[in-house]
């Protein structure tokens, strides 16, 4: 299993550089930024100091999308960064919520995303792409190497990850959940003509190594207040128990009966506000919290169910805590190295 975390790129940039640094020093291989301009400082801006700053971690976004983003536009930017920096980077995209909601947009449509995975794919790895009906590449562009990770969690975007996404990123932890939504990936790459095998599975969560249970839940519950978003969404689409063969977990929408509605100025920050109604036993399940041991333990269920990733989302305030425990203990555990003591 490979590990990531997902940073926000909240000033000074100086600081989100610093943790990806930590991060490649700790033994993670993946550094992920959120991706919402008005809330957040330009990704794409802070990439390459990130890159320049480290020797082999592969950077990008969790997630872009193709509602505020030119696909061409982001292409180019990936491309540019694979020539300067050498083939270190990746796209997670997904249709938009916080860089779409806060400008009062909508996300984009299946169809849009479809569209734009396939020309970020082909110009990103220096191919021709098919652009309002016309050929178009890069001249400049020679050697670059681009993955593509769909984020999804409704049952339509569930079977696109699988048709056209080189990976798919799960935003949660919960075992059940997980097997699920691959499940339904791999079915979808199958259905396609595809090798459900070849895909990569990334999961994506809170997670928080320490004692102290009550206060980690309180520093990670923003977390089920962000799922909370996505899943009102699919349940006002689909309803809580469709007909149809779009059955949606009742694991991933039962807690979302307490919802009263989200402020995206507090998206993705501790102490949010508008994540009251997670119950404990949803942040348990949703996010990793506890000692070492206990994130093994999830770590090793996540993998069996195809878990190629398990990114840490780092938004609480025992940062460098959780990334000396990954390193020293959880990473070294599950890649069958020796363990360092103390």
């Amino acid at each position: 299993m490979d590990f990531g975390i997902v940073l926000q790129n909240d000033p000074p940039a100086a600081r989100v550089v610093d943790l990806a640094r930590q991060a490649e020093d700790q033994g993670f291989d993946y550094v992920w930024t959120f991706d919402s301009h008005l809330l957040w400082q330009e990704p794409f801006v802070i990439y390459p100091a990130i890159l320049a700053a480290t020797q082999r971690v592969i950077v990008g976004p969790m997630v872009t999308n193709p509602a505020t983003r030119d696909s061409t536009v982001l292409a180019s930017m990936f491309a540019t960064l694979n020539d300067t920096y050498g083939n270190r980077t990746i796209c997670g995209i997904g249709r938009g919520d916080s860089a779409v909601r806060t400008l009062h947009g909508r996300p984009a449509s299946l169809a849009t995303l479809r569209e734009s995975v396939a020309v970020i794919k082909d110009l990103g790895n220096s191919r021709e792409a098919d652009v309002n009906g016309s050929p178009v590449r890069f001249a400049w562009s020679h050697g670059s190497q681009l993955d593509v990770w769909v984020a999804a969690y409704g049952p339509r975007a569930l079977t696109l990850a699988g048709e056209v996404g080189d990976g798919y990123i799960l935003q949660l932890a919960d075992p059940d959940i997980a097997a699920w939504m691959i499940g339904a990936v791999r079915e979808a790459a199958e259905a396609a003509g595809r090798d459900p095998e070849a895909l990569k599975f990334c999961v994506a969560a809170p997670a928080y190594v320490g004692d102290d249970k009550p206060h980690m839940r309180d520093q990670v519950r923003w977390f089920g207040g962000m799922v909370g978003n996505h899943v009102a969404e699919i349940v006002a689409r689909y309803g809580a128990d469709p007909s149809g063969g779009a059955h949606i977990p009742a694991a991933l929408t039962d807690y979302i009966e307490g919802r009263k509605g989200y402020d995206y100025a507090e998206h993705g920050r501790a102490g949010n506000t508008h994540a009251e109604f997670v119950p404990d036993d949803v942040v348990d399940r949703f996010c990793l919290v506890g000692t070492p041991d206990e994130h093994i333990a999830r770590l090793k269920e996540l993998e069996a169910l195809g878990c190629d990733q398990f990114a840490v989302y780092l938004q609480h305030d025992g940062k460098e805590e959780t990334l000396r425990a990954y390193g020293e203990t959880i990473i070294p555990a599950m890649q069958g190295h020796p363990v360092a003591a103390g």
